[in-house]
Formats: C-alpha cells, sequence, structure tokens
C-alpha cells in the first residue's frame, strides 16, 4: 500500500500506459476518445485547453465518471478511450488508476497541457 505521494505517483505510472504527443495525436483521430484535463478551473483559464477537451478537476473526477454519482457526466462511457492530461502528467496518472478502478480499461496519460501544445496538438480558449 502505498505511503506517500512518490509511492502514489509510482505506482499509477505502472500501471497506466504513458502515451508521448505523437501517439495521443494519433488516438485524437478516432471519434471515440474522450480528451480529460484534469487541471484545476483557473489553471485552465490561464493557458486554454486542448480543443474538445472536458476539464473535470482532479477532485471531481470519481464523481463526473461514476453513473451512479448524481454529479454524473454522461461524456464518461467506458467504450471510450479517456487520454487524460494534466499539467505536467502527475495528476492525470493518479486520474487513471482511479478510472481503472471504476472499471474503465481504456484509459492513458497524455503528459502536460504544454507539452502537448508545443507537439502541435490544437488548443482553444477555456471559455
Amino acid at each position: 500500500m502505498p505511503q506517500n505521494v512518490k509511492q502514489m505517483l509510482a505506482e499509477a505510472n505502472a500501471v497506466v500506459p504513458k502515451l508521448s504527443p505523437a501517439e495521443a495525436a494519433e488516438k485524437l483521430r478516432s471519434p471515440e476518445v474522450l480528451v480529460v484535463d484534469v487541471r484545476d478551473p483557473t489553471e485552465v483559464q490561464q493557458t486554454g485547453k486542448l480543443k474538445g477537451a472536458l476539464n473535470v478537476s482532479r477532485g471531481m473526477l470519481e464523481f463526473r465518471a461514476d453513473p451512479e454519482s448524481p454529479y454524473y457526466n454522461p461524456a464518461f462511457n467506458k467504450d471510450k478511450t479517456i487520454l487524460l492530461h494534466c499539467a505536467s502528467g502527475g495528476r492525470s496518472a493518479l486520474a487513471g488508476k482511479a478510472l481503472q478502478e471504476m472499471g474503465y480499461t481504456k484509459v492513458f496519460n497524455i503528459g502536460g497541457f504544454k507539452e502537448l501544445a508545443e507537439a502541435g496538438i490544437e488548443a482553444e480558449s477555456a471559455t
């Protein structure tokens, strides 16, 4: 059982596949993909988000992804491929592990927003 954040991240990174920006761009071509930005809304307001990404802060993820929750977002579908990112890849790794524990099977960590945007993945304003 993990005892600290370093151990939690190591465990999450061991089970959630990490994609490069090029691999993420390839997956984005499929209509059966949900991109989830797990940064806080204030971060997204400052930088924008990947085009079409759903912003769900890390603290609300499980509530939005659980069909039994009153906060459920139907964009979450266990048949879809879910690509998660944050600012640097840590929160998205933890989020991916949480989704796997909830029964989502096609979950990938695509890292940090800045790296993805610099690699040419289209971004948009947060409004």
